[in-house]
């Protein structure tokens, strides 16, 4: 009997000091830091993104063989010409730095110059001209 009582919690301790070094090893970081300050911003974050899919504005957002970033914009006047687009990838974990993304124009679409390093990634893209930020886009890009 005793045997069994040792082998039963001997068993429970090793599976739980398995679990506990995995979720140490792969945790990643926290999504927000605040979660109460986020949780008051929530309501303005989907009235913002509602009004912006209200006024028409869409991104393709796609990662290339190649790997480079690629922004194909559909805005709501429907010229693209003076606009600019900047933006970061985060991968999901938070395993790897912030890449922020430079992009150049490639004929109607925007490109960045490096290429992102393999992996998932997480695009944040925000179109602007010279007045104010005019849409903010989202998009997982996995490989």
């Amino acid at each position: 009997m005793t045997a069994i009582i040792i082998g039963f919690f001997g068993v429970v301790i090793a599976v739980n000091l398995v679990m506990a070094t995995l979720a140490v090893k792969t945790f990643g970081g926290t999504v927000v830091d605040d979660s109460y300050v986020a949780g008051q911003k929530f309501n303005h974050w989907l009235d913002t993104a509602k009004r912006q899919e209200a006024s028409g504005w869409r991104a393709d957002i796609t990662r290339m063989a190649s790997g480079q970033v690629r922004v194909v914009l559909y805005a709501p006047h429907g010229t693209t010409s003076q606009l600019q687009v900047t933006g970061s990838a985060t991968h999901p974990l938070g395993r790897t730095p912030e890449q922020p993304l430079a992009f150049s124009r490639d004929g109607d679409a925007f490109v960045t110059a490096r290429a992102l390093p393999p992996g998932r990634w997480l695009a944040r893209v925000t179109v602007w001209d010279a007045r104010r930020d005019l849409a903010r886009f989202e998009k997982d890009l996995r490989p």
